[in-house]
């Protein structure tokens, strides 16, 4: 499709220019102030509002294939779409796992039938990701993002020098979900005054810190690639900062609700039961000082639907995971940016250049580039209303939430794959 955005103020290099942008069959062909010389058909009238590079999510769960009934390709990546988001990453906790070229092959399929956004699937660490044996990870390498076991952390320190040593061997990541289960004690809460206060066993800091302690000596000894998955705690910011001082190649993500929320704002609604679970004010705390001084590479989401049933039980007798594509970006920059803690370019970085290079996606906003962009209302004021996402998902704890930032338009590759209905012209 053909078109221009005008009136916008566009992301370029790092700071907002009040221009006009064209698109020609797939990618961007002027930025520029004026009049376009060629008008398109298609014109979208966009004054005062913000063009950025669509975003990245390296951490989400599709559901599909195996699990369709949370979430499909089609609607996870609907609901990608309708938050900004234009490349996303899609986790292995499947059925079948993508442990070999054959498992991998009945994903790749529905994703290039009906992805609307780009998805790049991973590779699982283990076969099943039961722990026992690697997977194929040579015949994987050449398809998939990375290599993850997300869902669990890898429990024997032997197994994963292993997975280490091969994947540096294969040019690829190793993206890691830090959790030592019987350090949980069983626990789902936070081991903080909610759990105490309500009688619930907690789930204490060490549960993940001391599996990214075990991971960094791995690190240091076989100079793998790694990355950790959805921190939540200060002791792992701080592990992390050290390792990135030594010099290891050590990357980190962090998601909008450990950012913005700590255990004393748990209710009792599957909406706030999630893994690793919300810590207290201290780890929020911690957290955003590491996305402002670059110990935390960047945010994403952690987008893991489940149906209404499986989260309907409370935060005792529900599943873990929340849905996060469609709230990500107006959380963060109502929660963040507009209280003056972080800037809006920073947020930017954290959501799009970061991720685009640690892990090698996306696409900038420049002259040549393919039109992979986001169009935002940062003056709009909304209410966050489950009912209203595209995703299957409806679990979220910031439902209600009155926040900024409404997400107009996006494109793939220059096509349209989402539009806010009476909003662009």
């Amino acid at each position: 499709m053909d078109f221009d955005i005008c009136g916008g103020n566009v992301y370029i290099d790092g700071e907002f220019k009040k221009r006009n942008l064209s698109v020609r069959d797939g990618f961007i062909v002027g930025i520029f102030s004026g009049v376009p010389a060629d008008a398109a058909d298609t014109v979208f009238q966009l004054n005062n509002c913000f063009i950025f590079p669509g975003f990245l999510d390296v951490h989400v769960h599709l559901r599909e294939p195996g699990f369709s009934y949370k979430e499909t390709i089609e609607t996870g990546t609907l609901a990608a779409a309708h938050g900004g988001f234009t490349s996303v990453c899609a986790m292995p906790n499947l059925s079948p796992v993508p442990d070999c070229a054959d498992n991998l092959r009945v994903q790749r399929e529905i994703i290039d039938r009906s992805a609307r956004v780009r998805v790049y699937p991973y590779g699982s660490i283990t076969r099943g990701q039961a722990q026992r044996e690697l997977s194929d990870m040579e015949e994987l390498a050449r398809e998939v993002i990375a290599f993850s076991d997300d869902g669990v952390g890898v429990a024997s320190a032997e197994m994963m020098e292993r997975a280490m040593v091969k994947a540096k061997a294969l040019g690829k990541m190793i993206v890691a979900h830090c959790e030592i289960p019987e350090l949980t004690r069983g626990g789902f809460l936070h081991d903080g005054a909610y759990a105490r206060a309500h009688g619930f066993i907690g789930n204490p800091s060490e549960s993940e810190w001391r599996m990214i302690e075990r991971d960094l000596e791995l690190v240091a000894k076989t100079l793998c690639n790694y990355h950790i998955c959805h921190v939540s705690a200060r002791e792992s910011v701080e592990l992390i900062r050290r390792a990135k001082a030594a010099g290891l190649p050590v990357s980190c993500e962090t998601a909008p609700h450990y950012l913005l929320l700590c255990d004393e704002d748990l209710r009792d609604d599957g909406a706030f039961r999630m893994n690793p679970p919300i810590r207290g004010r201290a780890d929020r705390e911690a957290l955003v000082e590491g996305i402002i001084d670059g110990t935390i590479d960047m945010i994403a989401t952690d987008h893991a639907p489940h149906s209404p049933e499986e989260k309907a039980g409370g935060l005792a007798g529900s599943l873990n995971g929340i849905v996060g594509l469609e709230t990500a970006f107006p959380a963060l920059f109502t929660g963040l940016v507009k209280p003056g803690t972080l800037g809006l370019t920073r947020l930017l970085e954290l959501m799009q250049s970061e991720p685009a290079r640690r892990f090698g996606i996306g696409n900038r906003l420049a002259i040549g580039e393919k039109a992979d962009l986001t169009v935002f209302d940062l003056e709009r004021e909304f209410t966050i209303e489950p009912e209203g996402f595209l995703s299957k998902g409806r679990s979220t704890p910031f439902g209600g939430m009155k926040v900024f930032g409404k997400c107009l338009l996006t494109a793939v590759g220059g096509e349209i794959v989402h539009i806010e209905q009476n909003s662009c012209k």
